[in-house]
């Protein structure tokens, strides 16, 4: 059991100061069958009873569950009497419930959009994982913690871990349960438990029970029309309407799941909820639930409540006979459990090899489980199933490209899962305001959130948070509100710290969800000044009073043409739009916000975003940081990015559904305002991952007109050293397709390049004069992609670099057909690529061919004599070509003469091969020894040294032959520079 992770349960009543009680867990006597969940719960998972009920669409919510271990040996269900099981054995009772679970397997089996964008599709029936469930009381529940520190609540005692199957057992004074309370908080998993019951008992797996009907308390709680128990079952579950009137007749056993109880505002006194015990008398659905509770109406129905902590109290101790809490993933082996099933499955890394995708998958599993086993942070948010499926979602999104849509973001992702979640929900159905849960997280937790990205923290203490929550609290409704957040919400954002010296305050549960939740405090106009705030509330006033005033006006002028009338009459169109002109500026600060955060200065030089986002989740490879070594200052990129994101038309779609509205004319606005600052900050010289940063900005903008004005001033594009993920080259491919302009330089240099990463990055090939790819991993099959660029017909290319790359005999092949069809190559650089004679004979006979060559680099190949003196042959002959770069090749003082023979003629061609020519120095030694000491990092030092010890052997033997002083006071200063550079490399200090 992780030390790190223990369960928490509802913000207590008191101070910040106390989380809930820890439920301290132990490993138990389950088993844990060996499956994973799919999708996170809360809104998601009710989202499947209200479209069997009618409403909403179906998602598929996170999973936790698999009912196996526990006592089910020992469990006390009554089973079915002789009666009700010869009625099962008639052909229509039988056959109506055999539709039923038909009908609700189908409804079950869909899978959302959100899951179906990540790889395949998940059965509850094939990978599941168990969560922790402990048996509870409402003492318990309403009893205040003494402290929120995980490790203090590790010395609480644990209580009792109960599997589902057990729920119904006897109590602990023997008597029979029929009502279950199973509550927990947000994301925690009480959907999916609920949703892999139903889906159990579809398959025959939960024998205790015949039949089961489940129903959503939201869909109840929008009817208002009185209806029968009968009429209610029977509208939702057509399959049931022979077998509803024989309920109570019939020895049947029942199980009624009402998921969501927090929606009903129930009345449990005999004064507002009367009774009724006939399943045919009309009432209102909630006297149903409560009379089924009461045991009143079916008493010997079995029934099972989903609720979130604040709503326990809603039902009376009396009829309730177990509490259960769903603590979700408390023990780490449960959360590497789920990412080994999760990230292993077949299909998730797109189309390559099979051996090469499950060596990736397997890297990564490995990854992830090390940073897990460390107990930081990211095991304290995977406590929750919803942040483990954040998590591999993520992880899709950041090495599967291939198999996400090109309109999917990481913005997408984070609201998507909110919506998984939230689902449109509201904080307190018993509040007049009906505020929803996400608009009152984006004003609450948001305002916190922006406050510590601007002053540069991640860690809050209970001041903090007594600042953001509680500080203008004025009223009754508003204490209300911020209790049921309390109880049910805040562990989902914040949580204790786990980091050592910093056990009292809390961080956001995931580090990215503090920079999404400021930046949508920011873009939903939350952040005002008290003039905007004002300016705003005065126009909507104004606004109404003077329609209404000038409705009078209107009137009395044509009665008394009284020439002040028309005056007072434009008055009170003016103020209106003044107030309106001061409260939209509001949109001119989201804007001036977003494009000073994307080009801060201090975050320059930082690893790109998505590294930063890698590291957050795998952990940083290497020593860890001492406790005493003071922290690297955070950084905050991901802000602006996130307020792009929002703004784009998708997210805005579902920001909608959760409350959070930000209209169209506004999102124009906002873009409108920023477009000249972006424009103009963008074109200055980047940093390669600055310049990353703002390409991942334009993508999650999701703006192609801005996006094409952007990128329309950005003509040399530098990101060298920027490690080229699948995701990075689709990104970049994405944001340059917006435009068709011309490139004049392209620097690739050290990205991690491959052949898929080319054929991503094609389209922008295209358009590049200068292409650097220098330093990458680009083989024959990468030089294969290379061909085809060049013999393209709209091909830009005019200078390729691709020094230092493992191009070798068969690349050279690809290359010299390359050559033989290309017209706009001037130079090319195969610089240490491990040519070869072959090679170079190949380049040789389709060089030829070609008309428009003016400089090749064959340097540092293994070239022998024959092979330069064809290369320089052929060279010479060209149309085009005047220099050929031979130095660091194996070239004997006979070829070196022989090639200096066919030098500078006005017919031929310069070849560089030493640092010589002749009795005199050669015109290119700079060159030469400068290439030597930028590729010296990546070359074989040995055999560096060896050439260099020929060249200075060279030099002195040329010294030796001429008599001009000058000539000699050159040679002694090239070979003082050559000398210098022998002595760094012996030392290591080159």
């Amino acid at each position: 059991m992780s030390r790190a992770m223990q369960c928490q349960g509802c913000l207590p009543w008191g101070s910040w100061a106390r989380l809930p009680r820890s439920l301290a867990g132990t490993r138990g006597t389950r088993s844990v069958s060996v499956c994973a969940a799919a999708v996170p719960a809360g809104g998601a998972g009710r989202s499947f009873l209200r479209r069997i009920l009618g409403t909403s669409s179906i998602s598929l919510p996170r999973g936790c569950v698999r009912y196996q271990g526990g006592s089910q040996e020992s469990s006390a269900q009554p089973s079915p009497s002789r009666h009700g099981q010869s009625q099962l054995r008639s052909v229509a009772f039988s056959g109506a419930i055999k539709k039923h679970q038909k009908s609700l397997s189908a409804w079950f089996s869909h899978q959302p959009n959100e899951e179906r964008q990540f790889g395949p599709s998940f059965s509850l029936d094939a990978v599941h994982v168990d969560p922790v469930i402990r048996e509870s009381s409402l003492e318990e529940i309403l009893k205040p913690s003494p402290d929120l520190t995980i490790q203090n609540q590790l010395q609480q005692p644990s209580r009792k871990v109960i599997s589902l199957h057990s729920l119904f057992d006897v109590d602990a004074c023997g008597r029979q349960v029929k009502n279950v309370v199973l509550y927990g908080t947000v994301g925690t998993g009480k959907s999916t438990l609920i949703k892999k019951m139903v889906v159990d008992w579809c398959h025959g797996r939960l024998p205790h029970f015949q039949l089961v009907i489940p129903f959503s308390c939201e869909d109840l709680s929008h009817s208002h029309a009185h209806v029968s128990l009968r009429r209610l079952v029977t509208k939702k579950y057509q399959h049931l309407r022979d077998v509803v009137p024989v309920l109570e007749a019939s020895n049947l056993s029942v199980l009624f799941i009402l998921n969501g109880l927090e929606r009903l505002n129930l009345d449990f006194r005999l004064a507002g909820t009367e009774l009724c015990c006939d399943p045919n008398e009309p009432v209102p659905p909630s006297a149903i639930v409560v009379n089924l509770l009461r045991k009143y109406l079916l008493p010997e129905a079995s029934i099972i409540v989903t609720t979130r902590p604040s709503a326990v109290r809603r039902i009376p101790g009396k009829y309730v006979g177990r509490y259960a809490e769903i603590c979700g993933f408390s023990d780490t082996n449960l959360q590497k459990l789920y990412f080994q099933m999760r990230l292993s499955q077949p299909g998730c890394s797109g189309e390559e090899s099979q051996d090469r995708r499950s060596a990736e998958q397997e890297n990564l599993v490995e990854m992830l489980s090390r940073n897990l086993e460390r107990h930081n942070q990211i095991t304290a948010a995977c406590f929750l199933p919803s942040y483990c499926w954040l998590v591999c979602t993520t992880l899709h999104f950041l090495y599967f490209t291939r198999t996400v849509p090109p309109s999917q973001t990481l913005t997408g992702i984070y609201t998507s899962f909110l919506r998984l979640n939230f689902s449109g929900e509201v904080l307190d159905s018993t509040d007049p305001t009906h505020i929803s849960m996400m608009k009152y997280v984006a004003k609450t937790v948001g305002k916190l959130a922006y406050e510590g990205v601007m002053s540069r923290k991640t860690c809050f203490s209970e001041e903090d948070l007594r600042q953001c929550f509680e500080v203008e609290m004025k009223t009754e409704s508003e204490l209300n509100l911020l209790e049921v957040f309390r109880s049910d919400v805040f562990r989902f954002f914040l949580s204790p710290c786990v980091q050592l010296g910093k056990e009292h305050t809390f961080v956001f549960t995931i580090p990215a969800m503090q920079e999404y939740l400021a930046a949508l405090y920011v873009v939903l106009g939350e952040k005002k000044t008290l003039v905007q705030r004002v300016g705003k509330e005065l126009s909507e006033v104004l606004g109404k009073v003077s329609e209404d005033v000038a409705v009078v006006l209107n009137i009395i002028s044509k009665v008394l043409p009284l020439r002040f009338l028309p005056v007072l009459f434009n008055l009170l169109k003016i103020f209106p739009r003044y107030f309106s002109r001061v409260g939209g500026k509001d949109r001119d600060t989201i804007a001036h916000t977003m494009a000073e955060e994307l080009f801060k200065e201090e975050d320059y030089y930082n690893d790109d975003v998505l590294d930063q986002i890698n590291s957050s989740i795998l952990g940083v490879e290497g020593p860890m940081r001492h406790p005493d070594e003071a922290p690297d200052d955070e950084v905050f990129e991901l802000f602006p990015i996130f307020m792009g994101g929002i703004l784009s038309r998708r997210n805005r779609a579902i920001l909608e559904q959760l409350g959070c509205s930000i209209k169209n004319l506004a999102a124009f606005e906002i873009a409108k305002a920023m477009k000249k600052t972006v424009i103009r900050k963008g074109r200055r010289g980047l940093p390669p991952s600055e310049l990353m940063d703002y390409l991942f900005f334009l993508h999650e903008f999701q703006n192609e007109r801005f996006t094409a004005e952007a990128i329309l001033s950005l003509r040399a594009v530098n990101l060298s050293s920027v490690k080229m993920t699948p995701l990075k080259c689709s990104v970049l491919a994405s944001v340059m397709s917006t435009t068709c302009h011309e490139v004049e330089e392209l620097n690739l240099t050290s990205c991690n390049l491959d052949s898929g990463s080319l054929r991503t990055l094609f389209p922008v090939l295209l358009r590049c004069k200068a292409l650097h790819l220098q330093l990458n991993s680009l083989g024959s099959d990468a030089c294969k992609e290379i061909r085809d660029l060049l013999l393209h017909d709209k091909c830009a290319v005019s200078s390729l670099r691709l020094a230092n790359n493992p191009v070798g005999e068969q690349g050279a092949r690809y290359l010299a057909e390359a050559l033989a069809g290309n017209r706009s190559l001037t130079q090319l650089s195969l610089l240490h690529t491990s040519l070869g004679d072959p090679g170079a004979e190949a380049i040789a006979q389709h060089l030829a061919q070609n008309q428009h060559l003016q400089e090749l680099n064959l340097g540092y190949n293994s070239l022998t004599d024959a092979a330069a003196l064809r290369v320089v042959e052929v060279a010479k002959r060209h149309e085009t070509l005047d220099k050929v770069h031979l130095y660091f090749n194996d070239i004997s003082e006979d070829g070196k003469r022989a090639l200096d023979s066919l030098r500078m003629d006005r017919d031929g061609v310069r070849a560089l091969v030493f640092l010589t020519a002749g009795t005199d120095i050669s015109d290119y030694w700079s060159h030469i020894l400068n290439v030597v000491q930028r590729n010296l990092p990546f070359w074989d030092r040995e055999r560096v040294r060896q050439h260099l010890t020929l060249l200075l052997q060279d030099l002195e033997s040329s010294r030796s032959q001429t008599a001009n002083p000058w000539r000699k006071a050159k040679f002694l200063r090239v070979e003082s520079e050559v000398k210098k550079m022998l002595g760094k490399l012996q030392d290591g200090s080159l």
